[in-house]
């Protein structure tokens, strides 16, 4: 059966024809520019498809990078407030450092005689018995302390020590009840012992006459008797004055100079050394000869 209509131009016709077509349109195109209205013109129809194509990349994209910027938010977080914490504690542990070296340049200021040997010590327990006024210090007998050697703060007398050990020592404080200091009034010269009580906040003086010369606000300083002290240290300023005279001796009471519940570090004192006294002329002969032997 033969076909009403005939075929048309072969493939090899076809061929020929879509090349030179193409030819044709690459040239005026290069030189002419004669299609750029054309290509603007299909490169506007074909944008909202490639931006519909690009539109499920761009959401995957987009919340990926949102999930990790909340991850790493929440990690940044949680090392913001490990370093916040690091810093609290830090800025504690200068303030702690900033108030012990308050401490001790108030305590190396203390009014300590230039010729006297000193000693800074840091208390290491407190007795827990209250009716024991006691500390223990970090200095023993490897630093040369000897039992008696007075222990003073940045304000003034805080006790003595007790008991020498090796790297130890235990200090006895003014306030407890089997302490007692000489003392005198520094504005009239007037002698008193002062006696602990068993409460850090006041001592006692015993066998007062009313006559005496005595007042509430009076400072007492140590009077050198006795040999524990160094004279002139501060001990307690008078808080009160109670004469009656339906008994023998005047009630006197006074407080503390020393923060004795604030204690932190401590001053030791070494007596001064004393001077040789030359009772004969036997002694002041020898000495002569000996600078003569030295010269």
């Amino acid at each position: 059966m033969n076909p009403i209509f005939k075929h048309g131009p072969s493939p090899q016709h076809r061929l020929v024809l879509v090349l030179i077509c193409s030819s044709l349109l690459i040239f005026f195109d290069h030189k002419m520019n004669s299609f750029e209205f054309v290509r603007g013109y299909l490169q506007s129809m074909v944008s909202p498809l490639q931006y519909l194509a690009t539109t499920p990349k761009l959401a995957l994209d987009w919340a990926r990078e949102n999930l990790v910027t909340r991850q790493q938010l929440i990690e940044q977080n949680q090392q913001y407030k490990t370093n916040e914490l690091r810093y609290q504690e830090q800025i504690m542990q200068l303030n702690i450092l900033k108030q012990e070296n308050d401490r001790l340049r108030s305590l190396l200021a203390s009014p300590v005689r230039t010729d006297t040997k000193k000693m800074v010590a840091e208390i290491l327990s407190v007795d827990s018995d209250p009716y024991s006024h006691q500390v223990v210090i970090n200095r023993g007998a490897n630093d040369g302390l000897f039992e008696g050697q007075a222990v003073i703060d940045d304000k003034g007398i805080v006790g003595q020590i007790l008991h020498v050990g090796t790297i130890s020592s235990r200090v006895l404080l003014i306030t407890d009840v089997t302490h007692a200091v000489p003392v005198r009034i520094k504005r009239n010269g007037v002698r008193l012992v002062a006696n602990g009580t068993g409460n850090i906040g006041r001592l006692s003086h015993n066998y007062v006459p009313h006559s005496t010369d005595i007042k509430v606000g009076d400072l007492l300083v140590t009077s050198g008797l006795g040999g524990k002290y160094p004279e002139g240290y501060p001990v307690a300023r008078v808080s009160a004055v109670r004469q009656d005279e339906s008994r023998p001796f005047a009630l006197v009471q006074s407080e503390p100079i020393a923060q004795i519940d604030r204690l932190r570090y401590l001053l030791l004192l070494w007596p001064e050394k004393p001077t040789k006294i030359f009772s004969s002329k036997d002694d002041l002969a020898a000495l002569k000869e000996q600078s003569d032997v030295r010269s």
